[in-house]
């Protein structure tokens, strides 16, 4: 099932980045569309007519589209405080105990990150930064094909560490259910939250940054979703402040001949059950543990739920590379610029410390990256698609913004009002130079 390449083969396949203007539409997506619009339509066009149906219309266009993408028609887009209480008093006690545990070290972790507000009397007077929380932050929570609880903890608990106050989450309404899922809830429940709206989509993108009749708009929108999802937050980037924009997970493993198969075969399919378009890829020097990892997918793959989730990803975006040597590996990798990167070899640090390019490196075989994705610390949402060469996870500095301090004592004014005349005096702006040379 996991098939095996070169290094040059991978270079062309499954190390190939493809951006998101690239990413080909499966036909159904495009029919699909046509049948709503009633005419063709581009993802792009399409999530242009919705989030212009939003700002025009507010309330009334988001429940038509979520009547006509959700099959739901929620009496209230908010959802009333008795229903978050009783989704958590409802939580069973072992899952509950599980959340509280993430919740209390994914805080801590974020709390222990250094940002603060400076000053410096060193250049004549005092200069610095004011570190300043964002005001108001919406957050989509996805339920694609499983709904994700986790993913209100990892970006809740550093906004709250940050001190943002006013926290709105959006979140589509399960299929059949016709609201959003209980656990999504209660975990809202459990972090204080008390904003939470039923809706999905490019409809819910364009309802926080635009704002409508029950939905204030906000200043930042954070969260994953879908390539509509995705294609919103692109447009409404401007008129508000966006995370990022997220593509399918990956997942790196860089191995050796002493890592344990079973162990490296179980983290490569932890990660393929994700998504259609997840990558799970193998690095490794070794001929015989590729061979030992192949054959322990196979054998994990039937034991499996997700079964034909796991095949697309394994057929799709995945794969093993025999490499010449861990230099090779690590080389790779850091071109690859991968969301999580695993280090599975005899002496991890010494490849970890060299990594350049990553979401998150899980050093050695106990950190693997499924207590990443809910209880070590640090939030699971990472940047995807080779954005790591230049995108962080997300930590408290997506919650603040900076406001820059300065209050030049008399003498330095003058020492360097001669030198901003001058410059604005090259640059034609005269007005510049006046507004200088008349303190002098």
């Amino acid at each position: 099932m996991l098939k095996q390449y070169s290094v040059s083969e991978a270079q062309k396949t499954i190390l190939r980045r493809i951006s998101l203007d690239d990413m080909s539409v499966p036909p159904a997506v495009l029919q699909r569309i046509a049948a709503l619009f009633g005419e063709p339509l581009s993802p792009y066009q399409a999530v242009e007519r919705i989030l212009a149906d939003v700002r025009r219309d507010g309330d009334a266009a988001l429940r038509e589209w979520t009547r006509k993408l959700d099959g739901a028609a929620p009496d209230s887009l908010r959802v009333p405080p008795e229903e978050l209480r009783a989704a958590l008093d409802g939580l069973p006690s072992a899952q509950r105990k599980a959340f509280e545990l993430a919740a209390e070290r994914v805080l801590r972790f974020h709390q222990a990150q250094p940002v603060t507000s400076w000053m410096t009397q060193s250049l004549g007077g005092t200069l610095g930064q004011y570190i300043r929380p964002i005001r108001r932050i919406g957050l989509y929570v996805p339920a694609g094909t499983a709904p994700l609880p986790s993913s209100v903890l990892m970006s809740v608990c550093p906004a709250q560490a940050a001190g943002v106050r006013e926290i709105a989450i959006a979140a589509p309404p399960q299929r059949g259910l016709g609201r959003i899922a209980p656990s999504i809830l209660a975990v809202a429940a459990l972090l204080g939250i008390e904003e939470v709206y039923t809706m999905g989509g490019a409809q819910a993108i364009g309802a926080l940054a635009y704002g409508t009749q029950s939905v204030q708009a906000v200043d930042k929108v954070f969260g994953p979703g879908n390539l509509f999802v995705t294609l919103a937050k692109k447009q409404v980037f401007g008129v508000v402040g966006i995370d990022g924009l997220a593509g399918p997970t990956e997942t790196m493993v860089i191995a050796d001949e002493t890592a344990n198969p079973e162990w490296v075969a179980a983290d490569l399919l932890a990660q393929a059950e994700h998504d259609l378009l997840a990558s799970a890829i193998l690095l490794c020097p070794s001929q015989a543990m590729i061979q030992a990892v192949q054959a322990e997918v196979t054998r994990q793959f039937a034991e499996r739920s997700r079964q034909e989730m796991i095949t697309s990803a394994l057929n799709e975006r995945s794969g093993a590379v025999l490499t010449r040597d861990l230099e090779e590996a690590l080389d790779l990798a850091n071109a690859y610029a991968p969301e999580h990167l695993c280090v599975a070899t005899r002496e991890p640090f010494r490849l970890a410390e060299r990594v350049t390019c990553a979401g998150g490196v899980f050093v050695g075989e106990h950190s693997f990256e499924v207590l990443g994705d809910y209880v070590a610390g640090p939030s699971h949402v990472m940047p995807t698609g080779g954005t790591a060469r230049f995108a962080s996870p997300l930590n408290v500095l997506d919650f603040v913004h900076i406001v820059s301090l300065v209050s030049l004592d008399p003498a330095t004014a003058q020492a360097i009002a001669p030198a901003a005349a001058e410059l604005a005096t090259l640059e034609g702006l005269d007005a510049h130079a006046n507004s200088a040379q008349v303190r002098l």
